[in-house]
């Protein structure tokens, strides 16, 4: 059973991405660490005792259709209404509509233990929240007032409708449209596929935010607005008014997340009002729905790489648990009677420490992430643009790194139960099986790798990506000068990789602005594994050096570990980066003779 590590979060965002130093310097207000402290544990019971017991059941019965309505698996609709009176939905959302206004990163900390407690319950509540983020900036005062009340409260949720059967990522041929009305609002006509959450019996209201064209709207993605269609329209008084021209028409039978109700939207065919159209409200202004919509995306972005980070602190702790309770052969030095514990086992014992050395990289990566945001928010002038310039390079290595590790980890974790991790019992095939979709969704991690090497690399014509190498070099150095016994090589190690990215980083710039694009796109996914492994070195090292100065100790062994053991990798990730584009050139005329 999954118990939320509230000791190693709390320490990761505070010594690690840098909180204790933000509430030091009075950033966040009156926000006290007794309070962040407090929250945590109030997250971390909940998580472990009443959401993560309802993941099982969640997999198990999956959610049900039947005459166009959604079903959650037993017990699920109760835990959200409890979660939302817990007032988990409006940590972060502005305190006038009923939210509490905390900085981003404790948000994403307990968005970690909600995910590692049931991935697919812990989607709903994200898409609401980014909904209700996308309303607050970009929304009109009077659509405002008239749902964000009960969207941060989570009386009401909420889902993002992007996709549709002909258009996956490339938003700008989609195909549902708008008609405006007299009275100011729009009828919306269009089908969306892969909506998460987009029916079900969790609340009796349901915000979608819809892409949609009009008829005279530009080509392309300069020609789509952002609308907000409610399953059921809101009188003035804020009841529930006639039910709104819009159904769920299918379920997608999927890999993982069983839970969660993948909806297939039907969105204008008269099955109910008087006309055919669902009635929306545009969010914004009219064909500027897209820059709306990213400000939903880009934090969906970072609460996505949080399931990697979720996934695979679950897959450890089950692995971990595992190993020692189950006994095979004798292991070198054993010399206890009959058989060792599995864990004693070197091969064991080495992917263990694999799976907690990159969730822990991916968990510091994804806090760093999300203080950079905060920081962005509570600074001011070239300071608030360092910090937004920071979260814009973080986001796209948090989302990527963090959900390729996922899968790796929940991978390793089948491993380590051997025969019995691919019997369903165990649990451990479920977390693979629900981690694989955080890879493809909110945009592939390939599309990740493309956003990183093209468009944030050259923020500030390159500068600020320097200056944060500068900033991981300064760690290794530290470590290097620190005469803390068992370091080991990690200093050695660790300035090596910090080498094999700058050097990769000054290549990639290099072609950008000489035009070779292509060149470029080759080694951009290596790239951003090379860069997520590099942090994963350098912020393990950082809290090593915080716990070795406060005579703690407990991270270095694991520091030493990803030093000695993982970070090798970056030196081919280099090559492969600087050097493969032509093989790949030469590679893709095999794909396209179909040989």
């Amino acid at each position: 059973m999954y118990k939320a590590p509230v000791e190693h979060i709390a320490f990761t965002l505070k010594h690690v991405a840098g909180m204790a130093q933000a509430l030091e310097e009075g950033r966040f207000g009156d926000l006290s660490e007794d309070l962040v402290d407090a929250i945590l544990d109030e997250a971390g019971r909940f998580a472990t005792q009443e959401v993560a017991p309802l993941a099982a059941v969640g997999d198990r019965q999956g959610a049900r259709l039947s005459d166009a309505k959604v079903t959650l698996p037993d017990g699920w609709a109760d835990l959200y209404r409890r979660w939302a009176e817990g007032g988990w939905n409006g940590l972060v959302a502005e305190e006038r509509y009923g939210g509490q206004a905390l900085p981003h990163l404790l948000n994403v900390a307990a968005l970690e233990m909600w995910n590692s407690g049931s991935m697919a319950f812990a989607l709903g509540p994200t898409l609401t929240m980014g909904a209700a983020e996308a309303l607050s900036a970009h929304g009109s005062d009077a659509l405002k007032e008239k749902f964000l009340h009960k969207m941060v409260s989570g009386e009401w949720m909420a889902s993002m409708n992007l996709t549709e059967p002909h258009a996956g990522s490339d938003l700008g041929v989609m195909k549902s449209r708008a008609e405006r009305r007299d009275d100011g609002s729009y009828r919306i006509f269009g089908q969306k596929i892969y909506i998460t959450w987009g029916e079900h019996d969790a609340t009796d209201n349901i915000i979608h935010l819809v892409l949609a064209r009009l008829p005279d709207a530009p080509a392309g993605t300069r020609g789509i607005s952002l609308f907000l269609v409610p399953k059921f329209l809101v009188n003035d008084d804020g009841t529930l008014g006639a039910r709104n021209d819009l159904f769920c028409h299918a379920l997608e039978h999927k890999l993982g997340i069983h839970g969660s109700p993948t909806c297939t939207m039907i969105y204008g065919d008269g099955r109910f009002g008087d006309e055919p159209g669902a009635i929306g409200y545009v969010i914004g202004e009219e064909n500027k729905g897209l820059a709306c919509m990213f400000t939903m995306m880009n934090n969906a972005r970072l609460a996505v790489g949080m399931q990697g980070v979720a996934i695979s602190e679950a897959a450890t702790q089950k692995a971990l648990h595992y190993a020692k309770e189950r006994t095979q052969g004798k292991a070198p030095g054993w010399s206890g009677a009959g058989m060792s514990p599995i864990i004693e086992h070197p091969d064991v014992a080495r992917t263990l420490l694999t799976m907690k050395a990159l969730t822990q990289g991916a968990r510091s990566i994804c806090y760093s992430c999300a203080h950079a945001i905060d920081m962005s928010h509570h600074t001011e002038g070239d300071e608030a643009r360092h910090w937004s310039e920071r979260a814009a390079l973080l986001t796209p290595i948090a989302k990527s790194f963090a959900t390729d590790i996922g899968v790796e980890v929940a991978s390793m974790g089948i491993q380590v139960h051997g025969g019995m991790g691919f019997i369903e019992e165990t649990g451990a095939a479920r977390l693979l099986r629900d981690a694989r979709i955080a890879p493809i969704y909110e945009g592939t991690n390939g599309i990740q790798a493309i956003d990183l090497v093209m468009r944030k690399l050259p923020l500030s014509n390159g500068e600020h990506v320097r200056g944060f190498i500068k900033e991981l070099k300064a760690i290794a150095v530290e470590v290097d000068t620190s005469n803390q016994e068992g370091f080991g090589e990690a200093a050695t190690r660790l300035l090596s990789s910090i080498k094999d990215l700058e050097e990769a980083t000054e290549w990639l710039l290099a072609k950008i602005a000489d035009g070779a694009q292509a060149d470029a796109l080759a080694g951009a996914t290596p790239y951003q594994r090379l860069f997520g492994l590099t942090l994963t070195g350098a912020y393990l090292a950082k809290g090593a050096l915080f716990d070795g100065a406060n005579h703690q100790g407990h991270h270095l062994p694991l520091c030493r570990f990803a030093a000695e053991n993982l970070l090798a990798e970056t030196a081919s990730l280099k090559q492969t980066v600087v050097g493969g584009s032509a093989s790949l050139a030469a590679g893709r005329s095999i794909l396209m003779a179909g040989e």
